[in-house]
């Protein structure tokens, strides 16, 4: 019996730290804090191994947060990495510090961990050295606008879904260069309203319209023009593709940095997965992007 646990605590011993195929929870430390998050890692993964890093909402999950995302991973090969935002210091909800009113006083920097992130998983597993995209969802799109704005070339491009720019940020910051970005957004979402909260009625702070968020994204990208088309939808909401052309490059040797809002009319505060193949199309963008 005894050597049955010897051989166990030997094989456990000797075991990768992420097995391919297989999504894993790891815990890595950053700024004093345990920080949890799921990866899934496809059969030999490498260096040319894509990396998806997608931020849930607030109150999320990470565990479990969006199989339609990692079954896509399994079928694109590419890597994708759930972490865990930590609880709010004023309500019990965990989420990513992006200065609403409830995380007020609070001083963690999550945009300063998921850069770590990248350059953490790139490390230790050995993928993504040149291609790495973000993702978020309502609080985890708050994020992706942030880093759209302060370290645009960070990511290869940035997908939010339901997602906002708060008042603060474009107070403070103004867009620093181009970036390959995408929205999803329904009209009629009552959480992060398409018309913009100019005085803070939802609870969620001042935030900005979102036709105006992503057009201060195509500015800063220099696009040139416009193109609006209604695409294929699975129930009665229209859902009307604006994308902004004729951008600058993101970086020397890039493809130009295309700019798209899907305006999902009707549609409320979700990823519109019921409308079209909402994680598909992320993954089309994304791929434009490869090196």
């Amino acid at each position: 019996m005894r050597s049955k646990i010897i051989c166990t605590i030997l094989l456990l011993s000797i075991l990768p730290a992420a097995l391919p195929g297989q999504t894993q929870r790891h815990v890595t430390k950053f700024q004093g804090e345990e920080r949890p998050y799921w990866l899934y890692l496809p059969e030999n993964a490498g260096p040319e191994t894509p990396l998806v890093i997608l931020l849930h909402g607030h109150g999320g999950k990470a565990e479990g947060y969006r199989p339609e995302m990692a079954a896509l991973a399994a079928k694109e090969g590419f890597a994708l990495c759930l972490p865990q935002g930590l609880k709010d210091s004023k309500v019990d909800k965990s989420g990513w510090n992006v200065r609403y009113p409830v995380q007020e006083g609070l001083k963690r920097d999550d945009i300063a961990f998921v850069r770590y992130l990248r350059r953490h998983l790139s490390k230790k597993f050995g993928i993504a050295e040149k291609n790495a995209f973000l993702c978020g969802m309502s609080n985890g799109g708050e994020m992706c606008y942030i880093m759209a704005y302060r370290y645009p070339r960070e990511f290869k491009a940035i997908a939010s879904i339901a997602g906002l720019t708060m008042q603060w940020l474009r107070k403070e910051y103004r867009p620093e260069g181009p970036v390959p970005f995408m929205e999803v957004h329904g009209t009629a979402d009552r959480t992060s309203m398409w018309k913009g909260d100019p005085t803070n009625s939802g609870g969620w702070g001042e935030y900005i319209a979102v036709p105006l968020a992503v057009g201060a994204i195509a500015t800063a990208s220099r696009c040139t023009y416009e193109t609006c088309d209604t695409i294929p939808s699975k129930r009665d909401h229209t859902v009307i593709l604006h994308r902004f052309l004729g951008c600058d490059p993101a970086a020397k040797g890039r493809s130009a940095a295309e700019v798209r809002l899907y305006e999902v009319q009707g549609g409320g505060h979700s990823w519109a997965l019921k409308d079209f193949d909402t994680c598909q199309e992320v993954w089309d963008f994304f791929r434009t992007y490869l090196e």
